[in-house]
């Protein structure tokens, strides 16, 4: 009798105890799926939070058009910015909205920028844009030289003649010079300096016939094209942008009373490179089409980027008497209505500073 409820009791024992085991087995397996969340939430966090190893100020990130998520991904850890394994950036790219919304381009980097702000300059789109200026009184020569060494502009005009460029922006047969709006200019990764080149001529086209509108309309040109011209004589004449008014006050006049504008801006223009800093008795005779002093009315093109503010100068003169000007060796100049008030003026500013 007692041998049976011993059996009976050890056969009840043994499934309670395998039940146990299956039960510790059970949260061991628990504990360390746990312990794994939790380490890999923590992981992620610490991911999301370590700034990216920006090496100097100023680094900036490429993604060429057409790259996937992991080729975003590779390329960080090849350029040693993430060694982070791609399921954390997926992971992050997930959580974020944005695995298939990152766009191509060239991306700021700044010390301490985290993965986080990175993915989601990338969704928006955030890249990075940098400045050119092309500044007023330029040539056409200068401007290119600018757009050439402007960083990562794509350079579509080597190679390519004056005539050719001005075909490709659509005006075939016209001189460059002074039709671009001098101003500064945003570009991104990828625009051309052809692109800045068809910017700046939109934007001067449409200033010029706004401003020849509203002109005045007593005035001697005849032509917005004309009104271009001019204001790049006026441009050159004075860096003072209170008396582009009075030179083309003084211009207007001489205009319509038939005499030479006698401008030194433009001989120089016509000198070319023959010009070496200083304009001499024979370079006011010699006869070139943008010699003022030997022709009447105004040159071909014109000699520089005229500013807004020269054009609506010259589209509303100042009123006068003035023929005349000199300039003082400040910068500014002496207005005058008589040669002889002029002549005057020369032998104080010019003549007399030569002697002193």
């Amino acid at each position: 009798m007692n041998q049976a409820r011993f059996l009976k009791t050890t056969a009840l024992r043994a499934p309670q105890a395998g039940n146990a085991v299956v039960r510790v087995l059970l949260l061991v397996i628990v504990l360390a799926i746990a312990a794994a969340i939790v380490w890999a939430g923590i992981t992620y966090l610490q991911f999301t939070r370590t700034p990216l190893a920006v090496r100097s100020p100023g680094q900036t990130l490429e993604i060429a058009k057409g790259e996937g998520f992991n080729g975003i991904v590779k390329q960080l850890r090849d350029e040693q910015l993430s060694n982070a394994p791609p399921l954390l950036w997926r992971a992050l790219a997930w959580r974020l909205g944005v695995a298939s919304k990152l766009h191509a381009g060239e991306y700021a980097l700044a010390p301490g920028m985290t993965p986080t702000v990175l993915l989601e300059n990338m969704a928006a789109g955030r890249v990075l844009h940098r400045r050119v200026t092309l500044v007023d009184g330029w040539t056409f020569a200068q401007v290119r030289q600018a757009l050439q060494q402007a960083p990562r502009l794509a350079h579509q005009l080597d190679g390519l003649s004056d005539a050719q460029v001005m075909a490709k922006l659509g005006a075939p047969g016209q001189s460059p010079e002074g039709e671009f709006m001098p101003d500064t200019y945003d570009y991104v990764l990828g625009m051309s300096d052809l692109d800045i080149l068809a910017r700046a001529h939109k934007a001067m086209q449409t200033f010029l016939a706004q401003e020849w509108a509203e002109r005045d309309k007593s005035i001697w040109i005849q032509q917005p094209y004309q009104a271009l011209i001019l204001a790049s004589l006026v441009e050159k004449e004075t860096a003072v942008p209170s008396e582009l008014p009075r030179i083309a006050g003084v211009f207007e006049r001489r205009l319509k009373l038939g005499m030479k504008l006698d401008t030194d801006p433009s001989v120089i223009f016509g000198m070319g490179a023959a010009y070496t800093g200083k304009i001499h008795k024979v370079d006011l005779e010699t006869d070139t089409p943008y010699n003022t002093y030997v022709r009447a009315g105004l040159p071909p093109t014109p000699i520089a980027l005229p500013s807004r503010a020269a054009i609506h100068a010259v589209l509303h003169p100042a009123a006068g008497d003035a023929l005349y000007f000199v300039a003082k060796g400040d910068g500014t100049h002496e207005f005058s209505a008589t040669l002889a008030e002029q002549n005057a003026a020369v032998k104080k500013y010019i003549l007399g500073k030569k002697r002193q």
